[in-house]
């Protein structure tokens, strides 16, 4: 399974980025798909999670009504649009999947559980100037 960020860069508070996850080598309908960032010297936390069976969206409160995930699945990516974005959004930004070949079902809840993301990308930086 390969993950591959890109979008990041340097905005004005104010401003937008779209973030960009281009993933392959998983088959399976059942898995959860999110972004995840981490600031220097914070812990990691979840921005927002996709079921991959029913395509239902989570957002963590810090990021609701300005942040925005969408899946292409013809081209197996998702995008993650960032309006709004505050000084305190600048974090290095992951992507990250769960998959799921037994036949369970992955909701849109499962990436905020502790370690339960099977796959990361390198992460992709975001940073939001004052």
């Amino acid at each position: 399974v390969q993950l591959v960020e890109s979008g990041g860069g340097l905005v004005q508070a104010g401003g937008s980025l779209r973030l960009s996850c281009a993933a392959s080598g998983f088959t399976s309908d059942d898995y959860a798909i999110g972004w995840f960032r981490q600031a220097p010297g914070e812990e990691r936390e979840v921005v927002s999670c996709m079921s991959g069976s029913d395509g239902s969206t989570y957002y963590a409160d810090s990021v609701k009504r300005r942040f925005t995930m969408s899946n292409d699945g013809a081209k197996n990516t998702v995008h993650l649009q960032m309006d709004n974005l505050k000084p305190e959004d600048k974090a290095v930004h992951y992507c990250a999947v769960a998959v799921d070949y037994g036949g369970g079902h992955l909701d849109s809840w499962y990436c905020t559980v502790g370690d339960g993301m099977d796959y990361w990308g390198k992460g992709t930086q975001v940073t939001v100037s004052s």
